[in-house]
């Protein structure tokens, strides 16, 4: 089948409900039997045909009443305000796992899954992130606000770095784990301070992930 070429190198922050390590990573169940996460990501180079998706972020926030394969799940799609009209049909597209070989990344894989996708908003995101020192923040006023840390040794306190790597993964080849403190209200509602988190870079294209 013939797609749209399209292609991002970004950054991401994730971050979930479950404890740290996140047993879906490993093919199991989520800690608490259902599955709430919110993801932001800041592209440094994409495109979508002739279109640049350069600078651009987008966020979801989603959830599922059981493992995140049994679906039913919903979601909630916003897009940066800074981007074109052309621009953000671009990342809505993508974001939805459209012009995508399917169950080629996390984006189709999870778009299977929903049973309801909330109206698109398209508002500022803020974004940082520094996978070196195990931090990271994205918030969309009035929806979520997610802050990213180290997980620490318990008794001293210093920095526990986990790096994990997955050879068959849709979302990532590498990632750093960390602990996420989250807040979300409006349609899906998310509210932890110790939770899953994961810093990792997204580069794909419309056959999946690339690895090199």
């Amino acid at each position: 089948m013939a797609y749209v070429d399209w292609f991002i190198d970004a950054v991401s922050v994730s971050s979930c409900n479950c404890d740290w390590g996140c047993p879906c990573q490993f093919n199991s169940v989520p800690s608490k039997g259902n599955c709430r996460a919110a993801v932001a990501f800041q592209i440094k180079k994409g495109h979508f045909g002739d279109v640049s998706l350069d600078g651009l972020r987008g966020c979801a926030m989603v959830a599922w009443p059981g493992a995140i394969h049994e679906g039913k799940g919903e979601c909630l799609p916003i897009v940066d305000d800074r981007a074109s009209e052309d621009q953000r049909n671009a990342l809505l597209t993508i974001m939805s796992g459209g012009e995508t070989d399917p169950g080629a990344n996390f984006f189709n894989v999870f778009a299977s899954t929903y049973t309801k996708v909330h109206t698109p908003l398209f508002l500022p995101i803020e974004f940082a992130e520094d996978r070196a020192a195990g931090t990271g923040h994205f918030a969309v006023p009035g929806y979520v606000s997610v802050e990213a840390s180290p997980i620490t040794n318990p008794i001293t306190g210093a920095p526990h770095r986990v790096l994990v790597v997955l050879e068959s993964g849709f979302e990532y080849s590498d990632a750093d784990y960390v602990n996420t403190k989250t807040r979300g209200e409006g349609p899906i509602p998310l509210q932890w301070d110790v939770g899953h988190g994961h810093l990792c870079s997204l580069k794909f294209n419309n056959a999946g992930m690339i690895r090199a």
